[in-house]
């Protein structure tokens, strides 16, 4: 949620620490470097080979938790941190990246090339 109480901005976050911190990072974020006067662009997406199964049910975009490196080849490649539950506060620990499944996609298998957005300096 968002909106104005009397002159002052309001952001309501979610209430279980993941779901809270990935909506911060997608939305509050943004916002308030806009209000700082910075030019805000899309976040940086990169393409990684995905390093584990992923379970995802269609029907809403979904920001898993992962850990991106490269490899021998120097190709990026991501692993989930674990059980992405919005209550697993060790799993956002853990992450140095978002692996955003669309709103349509499935389960991902080992192999698989995968959307990958890198935490900045405020995660």
């Amino acid at each position: 949620a968002f909106g104005h109480i009397n002159d002052t901005l309001f952001f309501g976050l979610p209430g279980n620490p993941v779901s809270a911190m990935a909506t911060f990072y997608q939305f509050v974020q943004p916002c308030l470097g806009l209000l700082e006067g910075e030019t805000v662009s899309e976040p940086i997406r990169l393409q990684a080979k995905c390093m584990s199964k992923l379970r995802k049910r269609p029907g809403r975009k979904d920001f898993q938790r992962g850990i991106m490196s490269s490899d021998k080849n120097a190709q990026l490649i991501v692993d989930t941190t674990g059980i992405q539950g919005s209550h697993m506060l060790s799993s956002m620990a853990k992450a140095n990246c978002f692996i955003v499944l669309e709103r349509d996609a499935g389960d991902v298998e080992v192999g698989e090339m995968v959307e990958v957005q890198p935490f900045n300096e405020l995660i």
